[in-house]
């Protein structure tokens, strides 16, 4: 997260909601207060859910140098398109060993 109530916080982004919202696992849960419903056997009480995120307030994750980053995409040499980080120019999603 870059801003709001969870600023700094890192997590999975685990759906995407229409064009521009996003649901990102333990990031912008909020408590909601629901009726019981005897005829689906659901107790009633406070339950925390994650809230949908807009797109522009998250980035991506470098771990190379441990910071928010941005991105380039490039094509590779057979045609097909690659991610890359603006700072290190390292290939996102391609691990070193």
């Amino acid at each position: 997260m870059i801003s709001g109530r969870d600023k700094g916080k890192r997590g999975i982004i685990s759906a995407r909601i229409g064009i521009d919202l996003a649901l990102v696992d333990g990031i912008n849960m909020v408590k909601k207060h629901r009726k019981p419903n005897p005829s689906k056997n659901e107790p009633g009480g406070i339950v925390q859910k994650e809230m949908p995120i807009h797109i522009s307030n998250l980035a991506i994750f470098n771990p190379e140098s441990n910071a928010k980053d941005s991105i380039l995409i490039k094509t590779s040499e057979d045609g097909k398109k690659i991610r890359i980080f603006r700072s290190s120019k390292a290939q996102i999603g391609v691990s070193k060993k």
